[in-house]
């Protein structure tokens, strides 16, 4: 099944850029190792190299790269996920993320506790986009 005809909701809402990378990865990944969720797994790792997820959507990066240890560390590591945030951008990076996700007590956390937070956020945003 092409990736566009079942795209997440996260990716319609997206840059066409982002809904092409992960299409074109998950067909290659399908083609590779079947229909399933490896094929969705490895579609989001390509995603996640040049997009960061920004409350309901992703956005381009501002630099290329592993989003975060589990990126970084590929698919054998106990590493866990960082859910589309680029826990590996700077902290001011993570602060003017939090602040247009309007977290609050942002100024006093640490860059893993803006990570953690912002990925909430995110998820928070895309359950209310979803009408959940």
């Amino acid at each position: 099944m092409p990736a566009k005809d079942d795209m997440p909701s996260t990716l319609k809402r997206s840059p066409k850029k982002a809904q092409e990378t992960y299409a074109k990865t998950h067909d290659h990944a399908v083609e590779e190792y079947g229909e399933g969720e490896r094929a969705h797994r490895t579609a989001f790792a390509s995603l996640k190299h040049s997009f960061e997820k920004s409350g309901d959507h992703w956005e381009p990066k501002e630099k290329k790269g592993p989003s975060d240890a589990k990126a970084a560390g590929g698919r054998d590591t106990k590493a866990e996920t960082a859910g589309g945030v680029d826990a590996n951008a700077s902290k001011q990076h993570l602060m003017d993320q939090a602040k247009k996700l309007e977290i609050t007590g942002r100024s006093r956390m640490t860059k893993d506790q803006l990570a953690d937070a912002i990925q909430k956020a995110n998820a928070k945003s895309t359950r209310k986009a979803r009408g959940e």
